[in-house]
């Protein structure tokens, strides 16, 4: 089976207050294959203001994907994983749940508030990035995604 290749850049939106693991998911990303372009914000603020391209976000792009932590300043990530999939605009963008905890609890309620995968952060470096490889590969070589995230007019 061949994944999907896409020809433009795939944009990626990394929510995440922690510069370390920002910096190895940035990492991660630039060894890979794929031909993605990383945004990073610090928290579920920043994360709606680009997603709505709001403020000094006005001229980015809409993401693909969101890659978000659960446990942040401001807002945390399961504020902010609602707010996206009750906007209309918004909801139909992939979001991958990447968080340190392995919480039962912060499992059932990502899924519930429509999260489209949840994935646990591996301390071990390598790990980490082997991590970051695999979920690059699935959204990106064999899930198809919406356009741009973006509502179309056949919803049901």
């Amino acid at each position: 089976m061949t994944g999907t290749k896409y020809a433009e850049p795939i944009t990626i939106l990394l929510v995440e207050d922690n510069p370390t693991d920002a910096r190895l998911v940035t990492e991660a990303m630039k060894d890979c294959k794929l031909n993605n372009t990383l945004y990073h914000v610090p928290d579920g603020v920043e994360a709606m203001a680009f997603l709505r391209q709001q403020g000094k976000y006005t001229k980015m792009p809409r993401p693909d994907v969101v890659l978000l932590d659960l446990n942040m300043p401001r807002k945390d990530g399961r504020q902010t994983l609602k707010e996206i999939k009750d906007d209309p605009e918004l909801k139909r963008i992939p979001v991958v749940v990447l968080t340190i905890s392995d919480a039962e609890e912060d499992i059932i309620r990502s899924y519930n508030l429509h999260a489209n995968c949840f994935v646990t952060k591996p301390l071990n470096l390598d790990e980490f990035s082997r991590v970051v490889k695999g979920i690059e590969n699935f959204w990106f070589e064999i899930v198809k995604l919406p356009p741009n995230g973006k509502s179309s007019k056949h919803e049901t």
